[in-house]
């Protein structure tokens, strides 16, 4: 037999129902798998040269997302048949306190997020102190924004003035984050980068909780810009040990696909590949996986369903990104040796056809799959941190603090 691997795709922002404590967050009724499911089975999602008709996931249904999505919300999505599913299929529960990225990532590597992180209020969103310590540091002749934003929005609105004024575009949303947009040639990539650095210094250094300082490069003129894949993430690392240290501290390889890398602080990554969209993050997934050592892990997150399509409330394009990612899962299984588990899993929420531009509090799909692996129904699980237990099992690590192993026999 074959040393073992582990393959954990994780789909940014693919909820399959309202959480228990949906209402809690305000999101009560979000479903992002049953609302595209239902907007594309209804024709409302088909869009001229891109896609038409029901969601096609012939592959993701095969191996039990439809009934992951039964478990969730007691009834199969728009357009799903019922199946005997080739793998292993559950719906997974969130504990942490939030519904960011951050959180969803580290209780997938088994260190839920247990206490509250700071959020910044609407309007003005930063404290007056916080930006005179940020325009003084870094030289700044001040900001632009200082609210709550859609990405797109903002540097639309703000860009013109960025170029003129050479003042940061900062703005926050109902996530643990700040925001920093520039123009690549116009402000520089690297000068974007540095400041990014000095926003996540200044909060730590005031004790303000908050999880991420992202970098949001974009480009054009004349008021039409696009942001480009540049994007960096300047995270907090976790509160304690995840899976990914207990696999280098055992001497195991740990791929880091996509924002991986930023997300864990660096912390505890053998190699990371960036990568500019999901088909490249895929692509990085076959080349990683065709070379990955035995005992090895392969961690990816395809950040367009969140990033292009969740957040900015693009059904036909949250559908498309599916089907494309659907067609091309096979070709990965078809490379998968004897001992390979794959899981295919999200961090949170982010339905397209819920109010606002933010995530949403649901249950995400837990799909396993592998040669050796058996098939059928592991139930709801009570937290995220059961993938990261079963991958711990599976690769014959010391078992994680949280999380209980699903049964791959």
């Amino acid at each position: 037999m074959t040393e073992p691997r582990a393959i954990i795709l994780v789909l940014d922002g693919f909820g399959i129902g309202p959480a228990p404590d949906a209402a809690d967050f305000g999101d009560q009724g979000a479903d992002t798998l049953g609302h595209i499911a239902e907007t594309c089975f209804l024709g409302r999602a088909d869009r001229a040269g891109v896609r038409t008709g029901p969601l096609h996931l012939p592959f993701l249904e095969s191996i039990g997302l439809g009934e992951a999505a039964k478990l969730a919300t007691g009834r199969l999505p728009a357009g799903f048949r019922s199946t005997s599913p080739e793998g292993i299929y559950a719906a997974c529960r969130e504990i942490s306190r939030g519904k960011d990225t951050s959180s969803g990532h580290w209780e997938l590597a088994g260190v839920p997020v247990l206490y509250e992180w700071e959020y910044f209020p609407e309007e003005p969103s930063f404290p007056e102190g916080l930006i005179e310590l940020l325009v003084g540091e870094a030289g700044l002749p001040g900001i632009l924004g200082n609210c709550h934003a859609s990405g797109t929005e903002i540097i639309k609105q703000l860009g013109e003035e960025h170029i003129r004024t050479g003042k940061p575009i900062c703005y926050t949303s109902a996530d643990s984050v700040f925001q920093v947009a520039a123009h690549e040639s116009y402000f520089e990539l690297e000068r974007l980068y540095s400041l990014c650095r000095m926003v996540r210094s200044i909060l730590d250094r005031e004790d303000l909780n908050i999880a991420r300082v992202i970098a949001r490069p974009f480009t054009g003129s004349n008021g039409i810009f696009t942001r480009t894949s540049n994007r960096r993430d300047y995270s907090v690392p976790p509160p304690e040990p995840t899976l990914l240290d207990s696999m280098l501290a055992e001497g195991r390889k740990v791929y880091a696909i996509g924002k991986i890398k930023d997300i864990f602080a660096n912390r505890g990554i053998s190699e990371a590949v960036k990568a500019p969209d999901n088909n490249g993050i895929f692509q990085a997934v076959l080349n990683v996986s065709a070379r990955a050592v035995p005992g090895s892990l392969v961690f990816a997150n395809f950040v367009d369903f969140d990033m292009l399509y969740g957040h900015r409330r693009d059904i036909p394009g949250y559908a498309s990104a599916l089907e494309l990612l659907d067609s091309q899962l096979e070709g990965l299984v078809r490379r998968m040796r004897p001992e390979d588990l794959l899981i295919i899993t999200a961090d949170h929420g982010c339905d397209p056809a819920h109010r606002g531009f933010n995530h949403t509090r649901e249950f995400v799909p837990a799909l396993l799959l592998g040669p050796r692996i058996s098939s059928g129904s592991a139930g709801i699980r009570s937290t995220f941190s059961d993938i990261g237990q079963t991958v711990a099992s599976h690769l014959e690590l010391p078992p994680l603090q949280k999380g209980k192993a699903i049964d791959l026999d």
